[in-house]
C-alpha cells in the first residue's frame, strides 16, 4: 500500500488544571498551585519515510496535555511536546485557513499547534476581600487544526506517458530500481523512483485519456511531478499515432494543473528495436517540432548511454 493523502487533525495539549488547596495551621491559606502548560506539537522533515502509511486509520494526533498543579503553591508539570515525523515533500494545508505548510528541507522542524495555558490555583486568587478563595481554573484547550497532507515526491525528473509505453523498465535500466515491469497495463499502480547520479527520477503510473476526470490511475500521482526540473514523456514506437499519444496526455496534464505543460520536456520514443529505422525517422520528425526527442530502447546500449549523459549534464 502507497498512502500519499490523508486528512488528519493535529492537536497541541491542554493545559494542566489548577489545584484547590489550603495549607493546615495556624496561618492556614489558599496553596493551590497553577496547572502546567499543555505540550507543543511540531512536524519534521525526515528521509527516513517515504510514504504516509503510518497515519492510516488515525482520526487525531495529540500532544501530552501540561499536569495538574499541586499543594504548596507548586506548578503543574509542563506536558512534553510532541514532534511528528513526516516525509521530505510533505505539504501541509489548514482545512480553515488554507495555510500551506511546506516541508520540502531534511530536517526542517515547524510549530503548528500551541500548548495550551494552565489554569491558575486558588492561591492566585487570593485579596483581602477573599481570603479563602474555593476556585480554581480549568486549563486552556490545546490548539487543535484539521490538515489536509499531501506527500509530492521531490524528484529531479519525472517518466509520464500513457500506460505500457515502458516506463518502469527505462527506470530499471537507467538507475538502481526494481520495480515491476510486464508487458500490459497498469502493471504500475503507484510511484516509483530510481536514482542516477545522484539525481532522481519518479515513475509515475500510466495516463488514459480522460484521467483528469477521474478514469484511470495517473492522475492521482501527478502531484509527484510538480516541483520536477523535466519531464521525459515516453511514447512508444510502435504506435499507431505518436502524435495522439503525445497530445493525450499533454491535454490530461492541463486538465489537472496547467503549470505542468510549462516544464521542459523531452521525447522519448521508447522500445524503438521494436519498428525499422524509416518509420522511426518519420515518428521522430513528427515529434521534433514539439520536443527534443531520443529514440530508446532498454535493449539498446548506445540509446540508454546518450540519455544518461543528457540527463546528467540537464542539472
Amino acid at each position: 500500500m502507497f498512502t500519499d493523502e490523508i486528512e488528519i487533525s493535529l492537536k497541541a495539549g491542554d493545559g494542566g488544571p489548577g489545584k484547590v488547596s489550603f495549607f493546615p495551621g495556624k496561618h492556614s491559606g489558599p496553596d493551590g498551585g497553577n496547572g502546567g502548560y499543555g505540550g507543543n506539537l511540531y512536524v519534521k522533515a525526515t528521509s527516513n519515510l517515504t510514504n504516509l502509511n503510518n497515519f492510516v486509520g488515525k482520526h487525531i494526533i495529540s500532544a501530552p496535555n501540561g499536569e495538574p498543579g499541586g499543594k504548596h503553591d507548586r506548578f503543574g508539570a509542563k506536558g512534553e511536546d510532541l514532534e511528528v515525523s513526516l516525509p521530505v515533500g510533505t505539504y501541509l494545508y489548514d482545512a480553515e485557513t488554507n495555510e500551506e505548510i511546506e516541508l520540502t528541507e531534511e530536517n526542517k522542524r515547524i510549530l503548528v499547534c500551541i500548548g495550551g495555558k494552565g489554569g491558575k490555583g486558588n492561591s492566585e486568587f487570593k485579596s483581602p476581600s477573599n481570603t479563602a478563595p474555593t476556585y480554581a481554573q480549568k486549563g486552556l484547550k490545546g490548539q487543535k487544526r484539521d490538515f489536509k497532507i499531501l506527500l509530492k515526491m521531490i524528484a529531479d525528473f519525472g517518466l509520464i506517458g500513457l500506460p505500457n509505453v515502458g516506463k518502469s523498465s527505462l527506470l530499471n535500466e537507467l538507475t538502481n530500481a526494481n520495480v515491476e515491469a510486464a508487458d500490459y497495463p497498469f502493471t504500475t499502480l503507484q510511484p516509483n523512483l530510481g536514482v542516477l547520479e545522484h539525481k532522481v527520477i519518479a515513475d509515475i503510473p500510466g495516463l488514459i485519456e480522460g484521467a483528469s476526470t477521474g478514469r484511470g490511475l495517473g492522475i492521482k500521482f501527478l502531484k509527484h511531478i510538480e516541483k520536477v526540473g523535466l519531464l521525459l514523456h515516453c511514447i512508444a514506437s510502435d504506435s499507431e499515432d505518436v502524435l495522439v499519444d503525445y497530445k493525450t496526455v499533454i491535454k490530461e496534464l492541463k486538465h489537472y494543473n496547467p503549470q505542468l505543460i510549462e516544464k521542459k520536456q523531452i521525447i522519448l520514443l521508447t522500445k524503438s528495436d521494436l519498428i525499422d529505422k524509416k518509420d522511426l525517422e518519420k515518428k521522430m520528425k513528427k515529434l521534433q517540432k514539439f520536443q527534443k526527442v531520443f529514440s530508446i530502447s532498454i535493449h539498446d546500449w548506445d540509446s540508454l548511454e546518450k540519455l544518461k549523459v543528457f540527463v546528467n549534464l540537464y542539472l
